[in-house]
Formats: structure tokens, sequence, C-alpha cells
């Protein structure tokens, strides 16, 4: 028995798991995909090619000759537009959609600390939008870099941190935008906030001047010099687009020199 088109919700959540797991990853044996299966009451094997096929649409891995199925639906194709066209209310819907599939309300689901939060009203959604968007921004981040700070190497997950090359607070329409990030330690992420480092537009890691006065401290030594000059670890899918990274030399870096 044939199963029934895919619906556009069932879409959704399958991009969303698609910007949460490396592409290698992709396969119908991988935990992720078999639970969202159930889920949608499709077989993991329908999921995989999916993301598979979502694939194919990724600019990032076709440069790389890493593609999905050459031929997909158009239903795809518009749902890889609509979260490229405004990342913040796609991802959170994709993350409501995933606890109604699961459930469960989306506090659960995104294991957010009940107690932290106000009993109800405006201000408890505003904060629950937040960290689901937060949820949804560090998980693609991580994933695209494979889990590795792009600088190190570094791949313990609890110092890493899903960075923005242009602030939070300075592009609100960018902020969930994974082209708009990048995978850090907690050091260099610090260090690439204040604009003591940035990485160029052709992703070439650069010093402040302040950084390199301290040159003769064991730990500037250590941590910061071999890295001057060196090309970022390149991230799976979303690689950072250029015109962010020229913002942050501008508008960050550039004020240390």
């Amino acid at each position: 028995m044939t199963r029934e088109n895919w619906t556009r919700d069932e879409l959704i959540v399958a991009f969303n798991l698609y910007c949460k797991i490396p592409f290698a990853k992709i396969t119908s044996k991988n935990p992720q995909i078999i639970d969202l299966a159930k889920l949608i009451k499709r077989t993991p094997s329908a999921v995989a090619l999916k993301l598979v096929n979502f694939a194919r649409l990724d600019p990032e891995l076709q440069k790389r000759n890493i593609a999905g199925m050459s031929h997909g639906s158009k239903g795809e194709e518009e749902i890889w537009n609509e979260f490229h066209g405004n990342w913040s209310e796609l991802a959170f819907e994709s993350e409501i959609l995933l606890s109604q599939f699961k459930g469960e309300p989306i506090e659960k689901s995104v294991k957010i600390d009940m107690e932290s939060l106000p009993k109800e009203g405006k201000e408890r959604e505003a904060i629950i939008k937040t960290r689901v968007n937060q949820s949804f921004f560090r998980s693609s981040i991580l994933a695209s870099y494979d889990n590795k700070c792009c600088i190190t190497g570094i791949s313990i997950s609890e110092l890493l941190v899903a960075s923005h090359i242009v602030p939070w607070s300075k592009d609100e329409k960018n902020r969930l935008n994974p082209h708009n990030g990048l995978c850090l330690n907690l050091l260099h992420d610090k260090a690439f906030d204040r604009g003591l480092i940035t990485i160029t537009e052709d992703y070439t890691i650069r010093l402040s001047p302040e950084i390199l006065d301290y040159k003769s401290d064991e730990a500037i030594e250590k941590f910061f010099l071999p890295y001057n000059g060196r090309t970022i670890l390149l991230p799976k899918k979303f690689l950072p687009d250029k015109s962010f990274l020229l913002y942050h030399y501008e508008n960050v870096f550039i004020k240390k020199i």
C-alpha cells in the first residue's frame, strides 16, 4: 500500500531534522531519524530519503559534490524556500509542530526548565519562543560543523557555542539563519564577540593588534597565535555568509584596530 504524499507539516519537521544532523549521519539507522519516523508514521527509510532529497537543494553540499537524489518533490523546494525566507518564524513553527507530533508541550519537548518561567502571560510566551529558537540555532550550527569548533577542532559539546556572526541584537531577521553562525569554543567565542578575532571573507582567522600585543604571554601564544592566518574548519552545510563576515570585520573587529 502506497503512503499518501507528504503533508506540509511532515515536510517542515523533516527539514527541522535535516538542519540538526550532519549529512553523513542521514541514514535509516540513525536513532533521530527512527524517532521522527515513528512520530509521523513513516518508515525510517522514507524519512532518510526525504532528508537526502533536501540535500539536493543545498548549494554547499553541491559544491563538495555531495548531493541528494537528482529529483525530488516541489514540496521540498517550497519548504526549503520558506525556511530561507523566514528562519525565525519557520524554525519556531517547526519546533511547535514537532512537539504536537510528540503530544507534549513545547516546553517539555525542548527541555525548558519550567520552574524558571513566569506562570502565564505574554512574558512567558516570549521567553519560551526565545529559548526554543536558541535551541534550534545551536543544534543547527553544531550539526553543520560536525560538533567541532571551527578554529580549534575541540569537540566537547559542553565547551561549544553557536556564535552569531552578526550579533543577535543587531539583525532580528537573521538571528536563526544558520549562515549567520559559527561553532566556536567558549574562549574563542568570547574573543570573537569582543572583536579580538574575526573571520575574513575568505574564511581566514585574523587576530586583532590588541591580542598581538600580548604575544609574549604564554596563554596567548598557546591559544591564539597558532591560529592566526589559518582557514577555519568549514561546515558541511550552511557556509557562513560573506556579507555577515564583512559586517563583523567592519563593525566589530575593526574597532579594535
